[in-house]
């Protein structure tokens, strides 16, 4: 597997591992100015973006969004006891449109993207400092994929193996509008972000600094939404 930061030219589309697949170029510009002005409603609440405090008294460096469930350390729940105990923004029918015409993009199957049915996204905003250490997303209770989405800087993307946080893996080099997806053999994988390349961005996003990353996933949960 190698190793080095992928660079130029950028192809239509690559299979970093096998359940792995980087789409470069796959939000247009219009679809990412909807996805910014969206994620800034989502932000604002019912509950509002935060830095995520870990059970150790870290925090993330990172600042957390969610809709349709809320992810907290680590599990869901589908109200922030950790915040503000209110219920998280139910998840839209568009997004999860989205979520499947990605999963096509990527797999070029379009059973498994017919049956893709993300009730969750994590929005994560990165400033120029933030970073993403090697982690797994195994709080879902279902191996359906991970659908990662970036708008604004550009950023180092290190996706690895799923026995351990060491070698090997893969850096690549995440621009705005391009798509990740990662499922079967790699759905927990271990994967990070040592690095944002601030001023990459494109201000036309909706983005003067620092990058939006939209994550669509299935939780296995079936508990219905609370009644408002």
């Amino acid at each position: 597997m190698n190793e080095g930061l992928f660079r130029l030219p950028r192809p239509a589309r690559a299979q970093i591992a096998p359940g792995a697949v980087h789409v470069p170029g796959w939000l247009p510009l219009d679809r990412q100015r909807e996805l910014v002005a969206a994620c800034r409603e989502w932000a604002r609440g019912p509950v509002p973006i935060r830095h995520t405090t870990l059970p150790n008294g870290g925090v993330m460096s990172v600042q957390t969004v969610c809709v349709g469930w809320h992810w907290q350390p680590y599990r869901y729940t589908r109200t922030a006891s950790d915040v503000n105990g209110l219920a998280v923004a139910p998840f839209p029918d568009w997004l999860g449109e989205l979520g499947r015409s990605a999963v096509a993009a990527a797999y070029g199957d379009v059973a498994a993207a017919e049956g893709y049915r993300p009730d969750t996204a994590l929005i994560n905003f990165y400033d120029g400092a933030a970073r993403m250490g090697l982690h797994q997303d195994k709080d879902e209770r279902s191996g359906a994929p991970v659908v990662s989405l970036s708008i604004g800087d550009s950023c180092v993307f290190r996706f690895g193996n799923s026995e351990h946080r060491g070698r090997p893996y893969t850096d690549v080099e995440l621009v705005s509008g391009d798509l990740f997806v990662f499922g079967g053999p790699a759905r927990f994988a271990y994967h990070g972000v040592p690095k944002v390349l601030p001023g990459t961005g494109d201000p036309a996003t909706g983005l003067n600094g620092g990058r939006l990353n939209i994550t669509l996933r299935e939780t296995g949960l079936a508990q219905p939404p609370p009644r408002l």
